[in-house]
């Protein structure tokens, strides 16, 4: 019986992750961008103050506030989607990576120091930051650890 009880419980808790509700990003999609408009996006905005990515290298600065440096894109075992990439543009905060999340990117309270560019940013420039930052990422299989038994 407990195992009914149980099986029934998780069963419940994945279909709730199947949610079709009106937050729901199901069916949402942008067009293809242009991952040379998208690196002169990535430039243009400043996001190298903080960032390097690709062949676009981090500014340096003397000064306190550039102390942040988070490298983008590189070899990763799970791919960045597209719908993780936009919703790191555009609400940082929502979640931060657990090396980052205690970090020089955060207030105190768990805020990204990132800056919001919602306001500046068209949406065009967003296809495209989004296009160059994809194309930056190489999904690296995962290798199991080989197992030596004597």
């Amino acid at each position: 019986m407990k195992r009914v009880t149980i099986f029934s419980v998780l069963f419940v808790i994945i279909l709730s992750g199947c949610d079709d509700g009106p937050k729901s990003g199901r069916g949402f999609t942008l067009p293809d961008g242009d991952m040379d408009r998208g690196r002169a996006v990535f430039v243009e905005l400043g996001c190298n103050a903080c960032h390097s990515v690709g062949n676009v290298k981090q500014l340096t600065t003397d000064l306190a506030e550039n102390s942040i440096s988070v490298k983008l894109g590189g070899k990763v075992t799970l791919i960045k989607t597209y719908g993780q990439l936009v919703t790191s543009i555009v609400n940082p905060s929502h979640r931060l990576a657990g090396r980052y999340s205690d970090g020089p990117v955060s207030t105190p309270d768990g805020k990204s120091l990132m800056r919001n560019y919602n306001d500046v940013m068209t949406v065009n420039q967003l296809i495209d930051l989004v296009a160059f930052l994809q194309a930056n990422y190489e999904l690296q299989p995962y290798q199991r650890p080989s197992v030596y038994l004597n």
